[in-house]
């Protein structure tokens, strides 16, 4: 695939996981944030409620000093997505699944800065999934679609990489 070809796929998936993640943002601040309304499906397995996250993944750093943490979360986030972008774009060879997988991380990423930089260092979160049986229960944190996209782009770096993918990808390789 040429650099070019891969750029306007990549602009297109970002702008997409932008869009969808910031409308559902919106639905979330109108329907959940502005009501008071927690909303449950599957008997509580699916949950939709509001929430404003100031740390990163699972709130972490949300305690530190709030220079720390706009230099940490906004700034160091800004530049490790302008490097994983400038790698998108100006790499010679990128393999397909490498290239979905990072444009995932940049597009929840961005998604995510966006929050960051315009509600004053807090992320809109609102989705959690968790089972309970009888007095056990598990869930998970409260997350939104940019932080499924980070991942899912995780999930592929860490399949593309495990030793059985790279047999069924790369069959040339072992010889």
């Amino acid at each position: 695939m040429t650099r070019l070809k891969r750029a306007i796929y990549v602009v297109i998936a970002l702008s997409i996981l932008v869009i969808a993640d910031h409308a559902t943002k919106i639905v979330a601040i109108r329907g959940l944030r502005d009501t008071g309304r927690v909303y449950s499906f599957l008997g509580d397995t699916i949950k939709l409620l509001y929430a404003e996250n100031t740390g990163a993944f699972l709130s972490l750093g949300a305690g530190l000093p709030p220079g720390v943490r706009t230099l940490l979360l906004t700034g160091l986030n800004a530049l490790i997505l302008l490097g994983v972008l400038a790698y998108l774009f100006v790499a010679k060879r990128v393999p397909v699944i490498t290239a979905c997988a990072l444009t995932l991380i940049a597009g929840g990423g961005i998604g995510n800065l966006i929050d960051r930089v315009f509600r004053d260092g807090r992320v809109v979160d609102f989705m959690n999934i968790g089972v309970s049986i009888g007095d056990f229960s598990i869930r998970t944190g409260i997350f939104n679609i940019a932080d499924v996209a980070i991942m899912a782009g995780l999930f592929l770096i860490i399949i593309h990489e495990l030793p059985w993918f790279q047999k069924e990808a790369y069959p040339e390789s072992q010889k």
